[in-house]
């Protein structure tokens, strides 16, 4: 399907408001519809309240907390690991090439490998924690926000 009645595109074949920097009906100088106070909102607006409102609630800021408490430590730990990785690779190169177990190994393709088992391992750590603790909040919310939209649009 190609053309303006494509559902990705906006009429006159624009692919949409992010095209340009501004939405279509700022970009052509149409000010937005406001409605008087007690009228009912226009399906976007009203859209748009649910969003906000959820965006405010005590659920939805519970979900973001119980996610930054684990996204911005686990970050900072595993950038000063590989940190210090860098840095030990480039300042002490005859500790990172002391051998181990008598064969071709040494300590930095050990910490080298190491990177990798604690991206995995993050990996996995991050997947346990959504799910134990922010997947049944989020799909909670979520559930009540598109029942919220739907309530809004009628």
């Amino acid at each position: 399907m190609s053309g303006p009645e494509a559902p990705w595109q906006a009429p006159g074949g624009r692919s949409g408001p992010s095209r340009g920097g501004r939405a279509p009906e700022l970009r052509e100088g149409r000010p937005r519809a406001v409605a008087a106070p007690g009228a009912p909102l226009p399906a976007d607006d009203a859209r748009a309240a649910v969003y906000v409102a959820v965006h405010r609630s005590a659920a939805f800021r519970e979900v973001r907390r119980r996610h930054r408490r684990f996204v911005f430590p686990a970050t900072a730990l595993f950038l000063s690991w590989y940190l210090a990785y860098l840095v030990a690779a480039t300042t002490a190169p005859g500790l990172m090439s002391t051998p181990v177990g008598g064969g071709p190994v040494n300590v930095g393709l050990l910490a080298g490998l190491g990177q990798f088992l604690t991206t995995a391992l993050l990996t996995c750590a991050y997947a346990c924690h959504a799910r134990l603790r922010r997947d049944r909040a989020a799909l909670d919310l979520r559930w009540e926000t598109q029942q919220l939209t739907r309530e809004a649009v009628r």
